[in-house]
């Protein structure tokens, strides 16, 4: 049997990481009971290891920085130190640095450790000048400044704790660590008192925590939060000659490595990697794109640090990153641009798709370092291959640390090792657990982002993402190849496209207003009913509010697939009706829908029905909305269903439609589909505008830079009062006039089976696909295809007589799918665990066991 790429990247068994662990905690009681360390590369010499491979990860070596790979990023080292030196000429009265008034901000605080540590790393990085390099004066400027903070910033933690936790938790702890690892030995000299001192304090301020130590059952210890925190705890322990405290830290570290089973959470936590390749953080939030990098860099940092130790004791962190890499990293990665799909309130930073792949592409050239064989191979491989595949230069003066700059020169210079994606050609990713689904073909990705009862339809935090209302409501991003997406997405997309109008959205027409514009403040502030800056109530209904709705799901049948989702109200609104909110609580309607999605080769159908409003107020679907610069002269062609040909802009029956953007050389075509029982394609709006707005309008810390785009969108307008609707299009990427002209001819057309609240269903007869999802309880029947019940199917057929079925349970909630295959009997030729295929007059029944799945899909080959 010949093994793909991926399957080379195996996934680690969670019982086998957990099994792992338990012997470190147990190595970890005993140190702590006897004063000793483990054996075995721990002990005085695994904790002097640690602190050395420490600083020659963040300072490089002298082998890594004299590489004249290496220079750009020396020099930021050195010009970032320069730059906070100057700063700290220039402060003033209650400041460390000019510019951070400390006493009443936390993030100011967090930051003036942070320029601290940027000059200690100066003056500990090989290659760096010599007023830098070991510089006592300088290095004595940093104590002063530890000193100074601490005295009156820090120390006092009756005062500290106010603003946000993970400052106090996380962001101060790492940069202040690591500036005791990088000045030991000058604190040693003039201040030995400081380091004790401030370990115990990064204890005490880890209120969330147990006894000043992790608290694995605790909410804010998951995650990328808990490998943050537990890195830290590391190095301190390294720093106090303490192996119980490592063992321990290491052991906590390594529960992230499991795969999330939601039937057996470990410490009820939700946060992690599934089986699907899913990343959640905040208990409901899909952020591989942002928590999702920052937990893959420190896992290899890990890796790095303890590296000639004994303290992982058998367990390998690198088989496990190399899986989510394959699984979970790659497939949203485009042409070297992160998803905004699995970024949370990151969209509306400023920084960019390719510089979060920049990040992990520094994680998978030091996983390829220390991984061998196959492995190693297809790691570097895909490093190759991102950067001959990306629209935007990666630049590894960004990387964190400078061996891995070097190494990621080695790579590139290794011609033994082609470049190689480790994503088939043509792949479709059903992230079920995080409610979203990538498509990709060569030419374009399509990704799509849903919510439920188990997944947030949005994620709104400390003044971050201020419009998210629609952000997990079926929109979509279609990534079209040998575009630069900073003129397709990123913050300009979010800054010019309205909330209301997000490509793929149904939503009322109405004006919302951003948590402080309702407020006043970054969170609804009401100590007295529950709700402070991280409550779990704030957490339930301001910033990350789950949908009402258990319908998001779908199956895929190897490189096609389908979903479904019923659209809902939220969390909070729900609350709110129910009585359960303060009264100046606020909370919004949405509209209504029942939406499907099916993924072809040249197209993208959506079927949606049921569009309304219960509270009677207009509402509009946007079938697409791209940005383009304002320059450009966008070419709009199109036909009316009467035949007539599309002048401009405006409001009609159209056939079919198609928006060419010539400065990118991208094009997108949108046919309108016939529905069944003579239903006709509705009216659609197509618009140009151009549009001028703030950054700051998605983020309050922003700067405030005007961004002018052209708006181009296509949708559906129903007045005020208007009866629910049904209707269905594709999205045809890279679409020729000729080709979106002749779309209904040859047989080649989608064929709309089915378009109710109860069943949408398609048939593809050039690929001899019937698609189906089932909604509500009863028999539902499309074509040959029969389902009970809420379900999602897919059948394909094959040239030599073999018939593909995948079945799944979008709502996760059921214990069994049937599904009856009208027409000649079939026989199994290989069937998944929990299906069951037997012949039944007329046809061929196929029972699916899909109790505990979690919406995955259960595949059978028939004949």
């Amino acid at each position: 049997m010949r093994i793909s790429r991926r399957a080379l990247i195996a996934a680690v068994p969670t019982g086998a990481l957990l099994a792992a662990a338990q012997p470190l905690r147990a190595s970890a009681d005993s140190a702590g009971r006897t004063g000793e360390g483990t054996p075995g590369g721990t002990g005085a010499a695994g904790q002097a290891l640690v602190l050395a491979n420490t600083l020659a990860v963040f300072a490089g070596t002298p082998e890594a920085n004299s590489r004249p790979e290496v220079a750009a990023k020396l020099a930021a080292i050195v010009s970032t130190a320069r730059s906070h030196l100057t700063a700290m000429d220039s402060a003033g009265g209650g400041q460390v640095f000019a510019g951070l008034t400390l006493g009443t901000n936390d993030a100011n605080l967090t930051s003036s450790f942070q320029y601290l540590y940027e000059i200690a790393l100066a003056t500990r990085a090989p290659g760096a000048p010599a007023d830098l390099l070991d510089s006592p004066e300088v290095q004595q400027r940093v104590v002063d400044g530890l000193a100074f903070l601490y005295d009156g910033y820090y120390g006092d933690q009756s005062a500290g704790y106010y603003g946000n936790w993970f400052n106090w938790e996380i962001g101060i702890s790492q940069y202040a660590t690591k500036t005791l690892i990088l000045l030991k030995d000058a604190l040693a000299a003039s201040r030995p008192d400081l380091t004790p001192a401030y370990v115990a304090a990064m204890d005490g301020y880890l209120r969330n925590g147990k006894d000043g130590d992790v608290d694995l059952n605790s909410r804010f210890h998951t995650g990328a939060n808990l490998a943050d925190i537990t890195t830290d705890r590391i190095l301190q322990g390294a720093l106090l000659g303490d192996d119980a405290r490592i063992t321990k830290a290491v052991a906590d570290q390594l529960t992230v490595l499991a795969v999330i089973d939601p039937y057996a959470l470990q410490h009820g936590v939700t946060d992690g990697f599934y089986a699907d390749g899913s990343f959640i953080q905040h208990a409901s939030v899909a952020y591989t794109g942002s928590y999702g990098t920052g937990l893959l860099t420190r896992i290899v940092q890990t890796v790095k640090v303890l590296d000639g130790t004994g303290y992982l004791a058998g367990a390998d962190p690198v088989a496990a990153a190399g899986s989510w890499v394959a699984n979970s990293f790659a497939p949203l990665i485009h042409e070297g641009w992160m998803m905004e799909a699995v970024k949370g309130r990151a969209v509306s930073r400023t920084g960019t798709g390719y510089a979060d792949v920049g990040t992990v592409v520094e994680s998978v050239v030091d996983l390829a370092a220390y991984s061998t064989g196959a492995q190693a191979a297809a790691l570097a491989g895909y490093v190759k291959y991102v950067r001959q595949e990306s629209r935007a230069a990666l630049n590894p003066a960004g990387f964190v640390s400078p061996v891995s700059v070097g190494r990621y020169a080695d790579i590139l210079a290794d011609t033994s090792v082609p470049a190689a994606d480790l994503n088939p050609a043509a792949r479709h990713s059903a992230f079920n657990a995080m409610d979203r689904v990538v498509h990709r073909r060569p030419g374009y990705t399509f990704t799509l982002a849903r919510s439920s009862t188990r997944i947030s339809g949005y994620e709104y935090m400390s003044g971050e993402n201020l419009l998210p209302w629609f952000q997990g409501a079926g929109a979509h991003y279609l990534y079209l190849s040998g575009q630069d997406q900073t003129q397709a997405y990123g913050v300009d997309y979010f800054t010019t496209v309205s909330p209301y109008a997000l490509a793929g959205v149904t939503a009322p027409v109405e004006e919302r207003e951003s948590v402080p514009e309702l407020y006043g403040t970054a969170w609804y502030d009401n100590p007295a009913a529950g709700f402070t800056s991280s409550s779990e109530s704030q957490n339930t209904y301001v910033y990350f509010p789950l949908s009402t709705n258990t319908h998001s799901g779908g199956t895929s049948c190897g490189a096609y697939g389908t979903c479904g989702l019923v659209l809902s109200d939220d969390a909070a609104y729900a609350a709110v009706q129910a009585g359960q909110l303060p009264p100046d609580f606020v909370a919004y309607r949405n509209a209504q829908a029942t939406k499907s999605w099916y993924f072809f080769d040249d197209e993208v159908v959506v079927l949606a029905a049921g569009v309304g409003d219960g509270a009677g107020r207009a509402v509009t679907t946007t079938l697409d909305t791209r940005i383009a610069a304002p320059s450009t002269q966008l070419a709009l062609t199109g036909r009316l269903l009467n035949g007539s040909a599309l002048t401009g802009p405006g409001t009609a029956r159209l056939a079919w439609l198609r928006c060419a953007d010539p400065a990118q050389d991208t094009v997108v075509g949108y046919v309108f589909l016939d529905g069944p029982g003579g239903q006709r394609p509705p009216q659609v709006t197509v618009a140009v505008e151009t549009v001028t707005r703030s950054r700051r309008t998605v983020r309050t810390s922003n700067p405030d830079t005007a961004v002018t785009k052209q708006v181009f969108s296509v949708g559906h307008a129903q007045p005020a009062g208007a009866p629910p609707t049904a209707f269905a299009y594709a999205i045809v990427p890279g679409a020729t006039d000729s080709a979106l002209a002749g779309y209904g001819r040859h047989g080649r057309t989608p064929l709309v089976l089915a378009n109710s609240t109860a069943l949408q269903a398609v048939h593809h007869p050039a690929l001899r696909i019937t698609a189906l999802n089932a909604f509500a309880r009863g028999t539902h029947r499309a074509g040959t295809v029969e389902t009970d019940g809420p379900a999602s199917v897919l059948v394909r057929e094959h040239p030599d007589g073999g018939v593909e079925v995948a079945i799944a349970d979008p709502t996760t909630t059921r214990d069994t799918v049937t599904v009856l295959l009208r027409g000649r009997p079939l026989r199994a030729v290989s069937t998944a665990p929990g299906l069951r295929v037997s012949r039944t007059p007329g046809g061929t029944r196929v029972r699916a066991t899909t109790r505990h799945l979690y919406g995955a899909t259960l595949s059978a080959l028939l004949r």
